[in-house]
């Protein structure tokens, strides 16, 4: 006859995917019950739209499932009550690491951070931002997207994410694409996505912060971080306050364009961060009818740019209406296109030489 201590036991042996605790030391069993060959188990989820749910029901049914013969096991999820959501913070706090003071950064696995940068507005910076994340998501990384542009906030337009992010005890649980990239986003607490945030830095600053500290990422590969244009307060907080493994600049081909990323390379320089490369975006459009290519803005200097900072020039973006149209509707995960390649590519060895990151 098995008992519920053997439950117990082999419930030990399922661990929190996120959290890489076991289910009952975090008091996620509630109950179970043995009657005859039936056992029915009930496990507290965190929140009930939990992304894991369905991993830790199949672990759980796995393992209690090998304790015997001819077995039915029931799975039933549940939310956790207040009581239990208490319980769970004591457990987290009393093995949490010294850090910042929040516990959701000292619970985040990010292997690496990677900065997409301009000097200055209207370069497409964001959409080759959501590009670069959807790239590394379609090459199976696990991919969040922070959007640091308080001001002017476009990834959850562009990846097609409205809901609000919830709140949890472990930190703020931020919503998932429709391919499954977390992303956060002042617009997403916004009562209306137009509204305007009329910030002074140090407010800006302090929602960037925010952004990184009280966030559960949970396990990243890679945080792609949606930098605020130009070199101002709101950069330099994001160069200081988050480890960047990394910078992107983008640029488009216009003399002014170049001499303000410019600025911002020089930034990245002071601040001693890499930078990954330079990519130009807007760099040329395809006329539909005679399939011509004109360059708008003249030939862009990005390659020069690129050799005189000493790093890699990762390829010419041209404009595309689609991507636009896509963009416009939140379906740019939808969109393709091979000249990112490179971009994703370079991103890619950096993840893959990064340190794994330290256990909680």
């Amino acid at each position: 006859m098995i008992t519920k201590e053997q439950v117990l036991d082999a419930l030990r042996s399922v661990m929190d995917p996120e959290l890489h605790r076991n289910i009952v030391e975090l008091g996620m069993v509630r109950e179970v019950q043995i009657v005859g060959k039936t056992i029915n188990v009930t496990i507290a989820l965190t929140v009930a739209t939990c992304p894991l749910q369905d991993q830790i029901a199949q672990d759980v049914g796995r393992v209690v499932d090998a304790l015997g013969d001819d077995l039915e096991v029931r799975v039933a999820l549940t939310a956790m009550t207040e009581e239990e959501k208490a319980h769970l913070r004591e457990v987290l706090q009393a093995g949490k690491q010294q850090g910042s003071g929040f516990p959701a950064a000292n619970l985040n696995r990010i292997k690496a951070v990677v900065a997409v940068m301009s000097g200055k507005g209207g370069v497409g910076k964001s959409t080759v931002a959501a590009m670069l994340a959807v790239g590394l998501r379609r090459a199976d990384l696990r991919v969040g997207v922070l959007d640091a542009d308080i001001t002017g906030p476009s990834i959850p337009k562009l990846l097609g994410v409205a809901e609000p992010p919830l709140s949890s005890p472990l930190g703020i649980m931020p919503p998932t694409t429709a391919t499954g990239i977390k992303i956060m986003s002042i617009n997403l607490m916004l009562e209306r996505e137009e509204d305007a945030v009329i910030w002074r830095g140090p407010l800006i600053a302090g929602a960037i912060q925010q952004f990184w500290n009280d966030v559960f990422w949970g396990d990243l590969d890679i945080l792609v971080v949606d930098m605020p244009p130009g070199t101002s307060d709101a950069a330099l907080t994001v160069m200081q306050a988050l480890p960047l493994t990394g910078i992107v600049l983008v640029t488009s081909p216009q003399d002014l364009a170049e001499m303000v990323v410019r600025k911002a390379a020089n930034m990245a320089g002071h601040m001693n961060t890499p930078l990954i490369g330079v990519v130009e975006n807007m760099s040329y459009v395809i006329c539909p009818d005679c399939n011509a290519r004109f360059e708008l803005f003249g030939k862009g200097k990005s390659e020069e740019m690129a050799r005189a900072f000493g790093t890699a020039f990762l390829g010419k973006i041209g404009i595309d209406s689609r991507m636009t149209q896509l963009g416009d509707a939140g379906h740019i995960e939808a969109y393709e296109n091979d000249e990112f390649a490179p971009l994703v590519a370079a991103v890619q060895a950096v993840v893959a030489a990064a340190p794994a990151p330290d256990s909680h």
